[in-house]
Order: structure tokens, then sequence, then C-alpha cells
């Protein structure tokens, strides 16, 4: 979900500090002695962890991160607002932001995805809109508005000045508010190798629906906007809407796809390239899609799926609150999504311990098979209130999860907008994640922010963890 809530207070305040004041005051909160909340305390690191400050404090968040499994060296990484993009050239050890993402014809861009193609190329989807309409009702006053996807030939460092809309809609009256859209590729080698697919969810005066469109020439062009969502939702964002978009590919060029609907995930599969999907239904009973959490501008528990090309085995990881506080969840299917194990707890802390686990994300490794799951953490809090970043990962089919820290130093909310989710991707025994983080308070409180205003400005920034596994394989 794009940063809609702090949206309509002020969108364009940001800040821009001295890199050195900032990785200071990151090392200070890191070196305290005695944190009882540090996640090292609990948890062993993740092997060869390693983690890094993509952006300077201000108001970047929900991020998404790609690896290129035709050069699993290359990897890009997108961010909101606007719409940004960085690339690195040797396994996530150095980054450099790329130039031209943003679009100049649209005054605000994020909810951002990406991926890479069958070609080798990445590719940035993103919405774009000039204002929005009335607050969590998106499409009441809606002004124009569309998905849009961005191409970089050479795998993230520098991006097509044109981009392509899958959907727009000029400003009139009634138009819907396109949102949350997440971008899937088909890098197989079977019969629609080379596809890419775009789902999202679009807010009408009178429900929502999710959407769905493919391309077959690179993303040049766009089909005519199918809905793949049997069961609309309500018209509001703060519940009851059909929301959270995700898919996956298997070999065969299946296209599997999840979102949430209430307290339920909904499924469906496309086996013709995306032409046409099985009537979407629900499959697995979850907490409400909504909740809030301490110190959190909004909270949710939006799934992912994810698909092991060897085995063909599903996953759908989400979190809600069935347990009292909020858990992190997964569930396996072994034939095509017919039917479904019982859910599994992912975070590995004592149950009703009263700790948030969330914003979850998952990716499927498709050379061992492993499950990774990202999530935020507060275990070692007994306030519920400073968070680290914990790296969940089966080996056994989604049957148990190891929890690792990735970070180890906790940072605490201020109802500012962190995002809806974090994002990750692994190849071959290397994860790679991605999130935000409430700066430090030394760091958040040097600076005024562009506009002169002090008040009410965020402090986020994005930083993106590597962990190696080494070439193991799962067992399963």
């Amino acid at each position: 979900m794009f940063a809609l809530r702090y949206l309509r207070n002020s969108f364009a305040r940001k800040l821009n500090f001295a890199s050195l004041l900032f990785v200071a005051a990151i090392a200070l909160a890191q070196s305290q002695p005695g944190n009882p909340n540090s996640a090292a305390d609990q948890l062993p690191p993740a092997p060869g962890a390693k983690v890094i400050n993509l952006t300077d404090a201000g108001f970047s968040n929900e991020p998404a991160i790609a690896v290129n499994p035709r050069n699993p060296e290359q990897l890009v990484a997108a961010w909101q607002i606007n719409a940004s993009a960085a690339y690195s050239h040797d396994g996530g050890r150095n980054w450099s932001k790329a130039s031209g993402v943003a679009p100049k014809n649209y005054k605000k861009s994020g909810d951002v995805s990406v991926a890479y193609g069958a070609d080798g190329a990445a590719y940035l989807c993103y919405i774009a809109f000039d204002k929005l309409g009335t607050t969590y009702y998106w499409a009441h006053n809606a002004t124009r508005n569309g998905v849009f996807v961005r191409r970089s030939p050479d795998g993230g460092k520098t991006w097509e000045k044109m981009a392509h809309a899958v959907i727009e809609h000029a400003t009139q009256t009634g138009i819907p508010f396109e949102d949350k859209p997440s971008i899937v590729s088909d890098t197989t080698s079977g019969h629609y190798s080379g596809n890419l697919y775009v789902g999202w969810t679009q807010f009408t005066l009178e429900k929502t629906v999710v959407l769905f469109s493919r391309s077959t020439d690179a993303g040049a062009s766009w089909s005519p906007p199918i809905e793949i969502s049997t069961h609309g939702g309500l018209p509001r964002d703060d519940n009851g809407a059909v929301e959270g978009f995700s898919a996956a590919v298997a070999p065969d060029g299946a296209i599997y796809a999840v979102w949430a609907d209430g307290t339920n995930i909904a499924f469906t599969w496309s086996r013709d390239g995306g032409k046409s999907f099985t009537p979407s239904r629900n499959i697995i009973a979850t907490g409400p899609s909504y909740f809030p959490v301490s110190g959190i501008d909004g909270g949710n528990g939006f799934p992912q799926i994810g698909l092991d090309p060897r085995s063909g085995l599903l996953y759908v990881t989400w979190s809600d609150y069935r347990n009292g506080d909020v858990d992190v969840f997964a569930a396996t299917s072994a034939n095509h999504g017919e039917s479904w194990s019982a859910p599994v707890r992912v975070n590995s802390d004592a149950l009703h311990d009263g700790a948030d686990q969330f914003f979850q994300w998952l990716a499927v490794d498709p050379k061992t098979g492993a499950a990774n799951v990202i999530f935020y953490d507060r275990r070692r809090d007994p306030d519920n209130k400073q968070t680290t970043v914990t790296l969940a990962r089966s080996t056994d089919g989604g049957k148990t999860f190891a929890n690792y820290a990735w970070t180890t130093d906790p940072f605490e909310g201020k109802k500012d907008f962190i995002g809806d989710y974090t994002g990750i991707a692994a190849f071959d025994g290397r994860v790679f994640g991605i999130w935000s983080e409430e700066a430090p308070p030394a760091a958040s409180g040097t600076a005024p922010a562009a506009d002169g205003d002090r008040h009410g400005t965020p402090h986020t920034f994005v930083r993106v963890g590597i962990a190696d596994f080494g070439r193991e394989a799962a067992s399963h």
C-alpha cells in the first residue's frame, strides 16, 4: 500500500542529512551496552549477515528487491517516495542509486515492485497520481492515476525514458483509483517465457476488485485488464478491501495468485499465460487483514505466494493476531493449490508472549527450494515497542522454520509510516532482504525538513540485508 495515510497530511516533506552524521548515529544505537532488546541475545545471526543502509533518513519506505536469475551478482532494489531504484553488480555488497526513475508527468509515484525478465532486463512497476481522493476512500474525488512499468536493459543501472501504462485514467468524475500493483515475470523455458504479469487492486466508489494484465513484448504494451477476484471487497482501504495481490510462476508457465479477502486468503491460477483464470476461492481462514501495531502507522497481514520449482510445492505466508499478538504463518500445498496444510507458526518466540511479528515477505529459492521469510520482530521487548528484523528459513517443506537475527539494533516507531510491507529475494543459498526503519533520534532530530518544517516530518530510511547459506539443498 502506498504511503496514503501519511500523504493526506504532507507528501513532499523530506530530510537531507549529512551521511557521516547519519551513519554515526546508527553506530551509536548499535553499540549501547546492556541493551536488553538486542535480537542477538536470543537469535543466532544469519550466516554471512551484512546490513547496508541504502538511503539517508527522510521518507523512504515500502521497498522491493529482486535478483537476476541469469546473473545472480546483479540485483535491483526500489522504494518510494517518489519511485526510486538502486542497483548492485557484486551480489549486494555495494549499491548505486539509479537516475531517471520517477515519472516527470505525475506529481507522486510509489507502491513499487521489481522483477527481472527472461531477457535479463529489470522491470519496475509503480502507481502514479497527482492528488489523492478521500482518506481511505481513495476512489472518492480521485484525480488522474494509473499503473506503469519502466524497463532497465542493463539490470537496473539505467532506465528507459518512456514508462508504459498498464492502466491509466484522466481526471474526471467517478474514475477509479489503482493501488498496490505487483509485477512478476516468467523466466522459465516454457511456452510463455518472457511474459510479464501485473496484478493490483482497483478502488471504485462501490467496491474493490483485483485486476490483472499481461505483456508479451517486454512491457511495451499490456493487455486490457481482466477481473480475477470472483468476490469483490468493500471500497475502503482501512478494512474489507480485496488487496495484496501476489503471484508465482511455475516451470510449466502456470501462474498462481493470492490476495487478502477479509478474514480469508483468496487463490486462483492460470494455465494459459494469464489470458484467463479459474474462479478465485478462499483457501485459508485468517484473522482480519488489517490490525494496529504499536508505534506504526497501520498494519496488515497481506499474503505472499511462492513456489519450489523442483517439487511444485506452493507456499503461502501471512500474519494475523489469532494468538492475541501478531504472528507470522505459513501453509503449503503439494497439489497445485487444491488443498493446503494447517498453518505453521513461522516466528519461534513463545506463544502468547505479547510480542508482535509483522509485515512478512516470502521468497522461495529456485535453486535450493528453501523458503525464506523476512519480518519485523519485537520478541526482545516486553513492552512490544522495540523492533528488529528477523529472517526465518525452512528447508523441510515448510514444516519448521529456523529464525535468525538480521539486525541487532532495535528501532522504535514514532507513528511514522514505515510502509505496508518489506521485500526479499533468494537464489542459490543467498538471501537478500529489504526493509525500512525509523532513524535513531540522534539522526532524525538534527536537521529541518527541506520545507523548513520540523513538525510531523518522518525519519525513515531503507536498509538491505544479505545472508549466505551456501549451496545447501533443501530436504523435502
